[in-house]
């Protein structure tokens, strides 16, 4: 039994009939040649044996009675492999526009509370003959680094992995009850006075450098038709651009592949307001996440983030002058970064109490506050996925598209996922305030053409032709 941390708790607080804060992913596999198709029998089995190395599977969560205290993880005594893998067939004529619309009705769905927070799909019906594995886990269990190293380790790096057995040490817990939960509540609350008190000196510590920052010079985030508060429904849309298109722009350019991610957003956001009539002045606000892991190549399970907030450069008119503007917006952002305690979101989430965190964002939805005061427009992701040609159950992976969630106020989410050869996109959006998101994917392609055009075999000048640093390392 393990307890959940402030941060991970937090997004529990979020959910809500509109909300779901689930992270998820489509991988589009080739079936063998002359082989079988996966089938929902081989995918169960395989779910099955990898489960030692999935910690989060098993887990279900154990609420605190009142809301008193963060709830624990339990290995759950019922848990039952065959509720959380399905399957489903695409209408004809098996397309991506099906596969998209089929994978918004799944993400739309919020996970079953009273069982372990995951689900995987085996989706059929493609005309071109592939599969798709549709995974969703909640944001309480894993944050995007966390996806990518589950999703690995779901993996194989050959059509016909080795047999070697994996040991299984796991035993289910043993329910705990309400006066146990209670009683352990009280050592929390013990705790508080402490961390307030560091919490405190944080944040007076942080004050002048924020007051300097970007995100302190412009309070509010522009308006936009996708800062407004969710309904249910989802829409989302996927595409890819090779790896070694944008490796080349950032070399030539001497900025980061973070940098391009940024451009290619922007001008393709620039697009689709323009389009809509709804283009502000200045730039737009981004939340670019960011990982606090040390151990970001194993860990599986939990949150360990941070965030910086960076102007979008919507309001400028050139590909290399939107590259330069985001080069320099993350530069400055990654200064505040660095000098930002990792661990001050942290300690403000485990002073909140669950209860209290429900009651503020279900306020805080009910008063539209997120509507009326936007301190971001959107979040932008950029997530590692699996480095070398991978399989599953035989089937070669051809790509990862992630999904990543949104709130009321910030009804659109971008994320990136790199892979070896590979960048790919997922977008995901409320279809009352984006009905055309397949449009924002077609200008992020356009974007890269034309940002190619413009400083493929050039840099952007004397101030970044230098060797960029390294950048952030990023998640959903």
């Amino acid at each position: 039994m393990r307890q959940l941390s402030g941060l991970d708790a937090t997004y529990l607080a979020l959910d809500s009939a509109t909300v779901a804060t689930h992270l998820g992913c489509v991988c589009v596999i080739d079936p063998p040649a002359g082989g079988p198709a996966l089938s929902l029998q081989k995918l169960t089995e395989l779910v099955a044996s990898k489960l030692p190395l999935l910690p989060p599977f098993r887990r279900r969560l154990a609420e605190v009675p009142f809301g008193l205290d963060q709830p624990y993880w339990v290995e759950d005594p019922d848990f039952d492999i065959e509720f959380h893998v399905g399957e489903l067939t695409l209408p004809a004529p098996g397309n991506d526009r099906q596969l998209a619309a089929a994978v918004a009705g799944l993400h739309e769905r919020p996970l079953d509370r009273t069982r372990p927070l995951w689900q995987i799909h085996l989706i059929h019906g493609f005309a071109s003959g592939q599969q798709a594995v549709y995974m969703k886990v909640h944001h309480a269990a894993i944050d995007g680094v966390a996806g990518s190293n589950l999703l690995v380790a779901l993996l194989d790096l050959a059509p016909q992995p080795d047999e070697a057995p994996v040991v299984d040490p796991w035993r289910p817990d043993t329910e705990p009850g309400a006066l146990w939960l209670l009683a352990h509540s009280v050592g929390s609350a013990a705790r508080q006075p402490r961390r307030l008190a560091r919490l405190s000196a944080d944040v007076l510590g942080l004050l002048p450098g924020l007051v300097g920052g970007p995100a302190c010079r412009r309070f509010l985030a522009p308006p936009t038709p996708f800062n407004k508060m969710l309904g249910p429904r989802r829409r989302w849309a996927f595409g890819s651009v090779p790896i070694s298109r944008v490796e080349q722009v950032k070399n030539c350019a001497g900025v980061t592949v973070n940098d391009v991610v940024l451009a290619l957003c922007a001008g393709a956001l620039r697009r689709w307001l323009s389009d809509h009539h709804a283009l502000p002045a200045g730039p737009l606000l981004a939340g670019v996440p960011v990982s606090t892991r040390t151990d970001e190549h194993t860990a599986t399970e939990g949150n360990q983030l941070s965030k910086v907030v960076a102007p979008l450069p919507t309001h400028l008119c050139t590909p290399a002058e939107r590259l330069r503007a985001a080069h320099e917006a993350m530069g400055a952002a990654k200064e505040q970064f660095h000098a930002m305690p990792t661990d001050v979101l942290t300690d403000i989430a485990e002073c909140t109490m669950p209860a209290v965190a429900t009651r503020i964002s279900r306020l805080a939805s009910r008063v539209r506050l997120l509507e009326r005061v936007r301190p971001l427009n959107l979040f932008v992701s950029n997530v590692p996925g699996p480095p070398v040609e991978m399989y599953i159950g035989g089937a070669r992976l051809d790509a990862v598209y992630p999904l990543s969630t949104i709130a009321d106020g910030q009804g659109l989410n971008i994320t990136v996922v790199g892979s070896f050869d590979k960048l790919t996109i997922g977008i995901l959006a409320d279809p009352e305030q984006v009905p055309d998101v397949e449009a924002i994917i077609d200008a992020m392609v356009d974007e890269l053409d034309l940002l190619h055009a413009a400083v493929g075999s050039r840099a952007l000048g004397p101030a970044d032709a230098a060797q960029a640093e390294p950048a952030l390392a990023v998640s959903c």
